[in-house]
């Protein structure tokens, strides 16, 4: 049995043991640290962690599969615990999805990867908080600044929003702009014992309160001068992120897909008894449901075999991804219909989870730019 099969058995019985306490989760505004603790145990960290030092982690085709799986399996549990554990591999793909690099930074990129998988592998979870207010979810647009503070220092200040497990994370990843040079790069700032009140260089300006994944703690943070360590590869921020962006938005989507998964599931149960006396519009809408639950899973598993066999797979995830997220609101919006108006009600799942698959259209990359990349795409592999 290999790892990754281990850690998903670990999980499915975690996710099962979520799922029985689902009522009192999905009313939750906060994270349970104990959660993350289960999970450490199950050994989801090794999620980030490439294989020669004893994680899951082989190269991006052998990898997302596995690791996207654990997601969408623990998804069916808690939606909001499973998009923030999304972000520990997501931002460690940074350096898993790209093995090396050229001269002359191959030997620190080296050091720095084994360096942020022994923090992983020390029990540290690792999340990202790379958005800004008035950004567009755009990276490039960053208004943040670093100065150099020795030689391998740098002192980050900015605002930021949508820092997805604020207070459960140890290491967190962001950007931007570099003293003396004009394109962002990324950089991570240790989020360990540090106080939120600005006295240690970061303090909450808007407590996380979504309609949507309620209780991620993805708060809004202001950096004063925090220290911060850039990526052993400068200057190539775009370069990190187009390797590991084909398994971030295949994991992303994985946790929205086991929301869906889960939302039918449970409504074929509460549907069983009733099922011949279901008006014809319910009928209709409940087969639609199923109809593009199963359209979702297609995207998926298509999405899934572009990174497993396409030289260059993004332009086919992305596709996928904006599918599944159309797909999976269509799917809960159908269901709330034939379930009726009790969905409205606070104790049904369902009103939670419709507003909970929402956020995969928004998470990057958001609706936007990744429409706009879709359309420069196309018309590439047109030519092509």
């Amino acid at each position: 049995m290999s790892d990754a099969i281990i850690v998903l058995d670990s999980v499915k019985r975690i996710a099962r043991e979520f799922a029985n306490q689902r009522r009192q989760r999905q009313l939750r505004r906060e994270l349970d640290p104990k959660d993350f603790a289960a999970l450490r145990e199950a050994g989801f960290l090794l999620s980030g962690v490439p294989a020669e030092q004893g994680g899951l982690w082989f190269d991006l085709a052998r990898s997302t599969r596995p690791i996207a799986e654990i997601l969408r399996t623990l998804a069916r549990g808690d939606s909001s615990v499973a998009l923030v554990s999304a972000m520990h591999p997501a931002v460690l793909s940074f350096w898993l999805s790209t093995p090396a690099v050229p001269s002359p930074h191959a030997d620190a990129w080296l050091t720095q990867r084994a360096l942020v998988a022994d923090h992983t592998l020390a029990g540290n979870w690792w999340g990202t908080i790379t958005s800004e207010p008035g950004s567009g979810g755009d990276v490039g647009r960053t208004r943040a600044n670093a100065r150099s503070d020795g030689p391998a220092t740098w002192k980050l200040s900015g605002e930021k929003h949508f820092g997805s497990g604020s207070g459960i994370t140890s290491f967190m990843i962001t950007t931007a702009v570099p003293e003396g040079e004009e394109a962002p790069d990324w950089f991570y700032i240790d989020m360990r014992n540090r106080a939120w009140d600005g006295s240690a260089g970061v303090r909450v300006t808007a407590p996380w309160d979504g309609h949507g994944m309620q209780a991620t703690q993805s708060h809004a943070l202001a950096f004063d001068g925090i220290a911060a360590t850039r990526v052993a590869w400068p200057g190539n921020w775009k370069a990190l992120a187009d390797a590991a962006g084909p398994f971030i938005g295949t994991i992303f989507t994985a946790v929205i897909l086991g929301i869906v998964d889960e939302a039918v599931d449970c409504a074929r149960q509460n549907l069983i008894s009733k099922k011949d006396s279901l008006r014809a519009y319910e009928q209709v809408e409940w087969v639609r449901a199923e109809m593009e639950a199963w359209l979702a899973v297609q995207a998926y598993e298509g999405m899934l075999r572009a990174v497993e066999s396409e030289i260059a797979p993004l332009p086919f995830v992305l596709r996928g991804k904006l599918a599944v997220s159309e797909l999976a609101e269509s799917v809960l919006r159908r269901i709330c219909r034939v379930m009726g108006g009790g969905t409205f009600a606070r104790q049904s799942p369902y009103g939670f989870w419709f507003e909970d698959v929402r956020a995969l259209g928004f998470l990057r990359p958001p609706w936007g730019l990744a429409f706009d990349a879709l359309y420069e795409a196309g018309w590439r592999l047109t030519e092509q």
